[in-house]
């Protein structure tokens, strides 16, 4: 006889079945067909379907929409805190940092990405606490260099045509659809208000910039650097001497009809400590996850990342020490990048976010066509020849919009039981303060031969 608990997970295991089955029907393959995957069709109740892949976050939600030749972009923002002033220029500021047509190192694509916020907001700009939605209405698309010539036929070299094509059996032709970077206009919008909510809660500061193209490096403090400083140039690196090294490099490469890629860096300052949670969900993961979600994104480190499997443990740790101003518990060094455990500890969090040159390019290549015939193809319409100036606002976004949510969650889990009193442990963290704190630092003595781990346990 089987134990009650046991029947009821075998009663919500078939229930899920249930549900699932009839929320769509997969039709039999037929032999022979490659022009479209089996049709679906439509849901016939209102069960949600999983992995659709356009909802971000978990408390503070953000869900994008729109093609890049489409009639528009855009995003709604559920989970906003209720009385936070936002306005329609706020917003802007980000997107004008993204938009198209900056330089003569992005695509000459003209649009002014004029968002509109539709709802969520009261006549004096305080949301409402109900979703916010924006829109970018597309002004400038060329749909004609896409169309009606092999770009219509022929798939893109690591580009996305082929996996969409293969996926759902259709594509956006005409500017790459949902794969473009045209998308990220609705991540841009929604991290406007994160980096908002985050500034106001805890003076949270995000900045990010271009450290390498190719092989081109920089030397910059990542504690002390600003946004003036990274705006300085139209690379976005405040070190002026390795921006000048960096575009040069650049224009070598897009004046050959070729693209370039490199490396974004990101940081987070003032971040509390306690943000994020064990296991699946730790704080590094989920910054991952947001960051490589980007288009072009190949590759993500945070703190010492891949240089620090250089480093013994000795030298890597960030031993700990008590701030003789506030009192706080600090580390004398930064290489866990701001997270141990999978949670903040206070200090300037460091994240890496490496991009692969554009797959659109003026020259030739190699390539096939939707029907599977070989052939070669020269990559047509306005396109970066480096991503990485107009990505900076992008991985910050992103990083905002995954610190919010953590914020947010840590909220509603730990400070929902309002008046408890427990024993806290001395503050945590770069911003922290201990209260009554007199700047005397006591110091506890340990035995030299006692260490107090036992290093053959797990």
């Amino acid at each position: 006889q089987m134990a009650p608990s046991r029947i009821s997970l075998i009663a919500c295991a078939i229930l899920l079945i249930l549900n699932s089955s009839s929320s769509f029907t997969i039709a039999p393959r037929r032999q022979g067909v490659i022009s479209s995957p089996s049709p679906l069709t439509p849901p016939s109740s209102s069960t949600s379907l999983f992995g659709n892949g356009n909802t971000f976050g978990k408390v503070f939600r953000i869900t994008t929409f729109g093609e890049s030749h489409g009639g528009g972009v855009g995003v709604v923002v559920d989970g906003c805190p209720p009385r936070l002033s936002i306005t329609e220029e706020e917003v802007q500021e980000e997107l004008d940092r993204r938009r198209p047509g900056q330089s003569r190192i992005t695509t000459p694509r003209s649009e002014t990405d004029t968002v509109s916020i539709l709802s969520g907001l009261d006549p004096t700009n305080l949301t409402l606490g109900t979703p916010i939605s924006m829109l970018v209405k597309n002004k400038d698309q060329r749909s004609n260099d896409y169309l009606g010539n092999d770009m219509s036929l022929a798939y893109r070299p690591s580009h996305a045509d082929a996996t969409y094509d293969a996926k759902y059996g259709v594509r956006a032709v005409a500017g790459g659809g949902r794969s473009s970077a045209r998308e990220t206009i609705g991540r841009v919008a929604g991290g406007a208000i994160a980096k908002k909510i985050l500034r106001i809660n805890s003076d949270v500061e995000i900045l990010g910039y271009v450290s390498k193209v190719q092989e081109l490096g920089c030397d910059v403090d990542d504690d002390t650097f600003t946004l003036e400083e990274v705006e300085a140039n139209i690379v976005r690196c405040p070190d002026q001497a390795a921006a000048d090294k960096m575009l040069e490099r650049i224009d070598q490469i897009r004046k050959k009809g070729n693209s370039v890629g490199g490396v974004v860096t990101c940081v987070a300052r003032n971040v509390p400590s306690g943000l994020g949670a064990p296991v699946f969900e730790k704080l590094e993961a989920e910054l991952a996850k947001a960051c490589m979600s980007l288009p072009a994104a190949k590759g993500f480190e945070v703190g010492s990342g891949f240089e620090g499997t250089m480093l013994t443990g000795k030298e890597h740790n960030d031993e700990f020490y008590i701030d003789p101003v506030t009192g706080a518990t600090r580390t004398t060094t930064n290489r866990s990048g701001g997270i141990q455990g999978g949670i903040s500890n206070g200090e300037t969090i460091v994240v890496r976010v490496c991009f692969k040159p554009t797959s659109t390019i003026g020259q030739l290549q190699n390539t096939v066509t939707r029907d599977g015939r070989e052939s070669e193809l020269r990559g047509k319409g306005r396109h970066d020849p480096c991503v990485l100036p107009r990505a900076v606002p992008m991985v910050e976004s992103m990083v905002a919009l995954t610190l919010v949510d953590a914020l947010m969650s840590q909220v509603a889990q730990c400070n929902t039981i309002l008046g408890e009193q427990i024993e806290k442990p001395n503050p945590l963290g770069k911003t922290a303060r201990r209260e009554g704190f007199d700047g005397n630092v006591e110091r506890k003595e340990t035995e030299k031969s006692s260490v107090g781990l036992n290093v053959s346990e797990e």
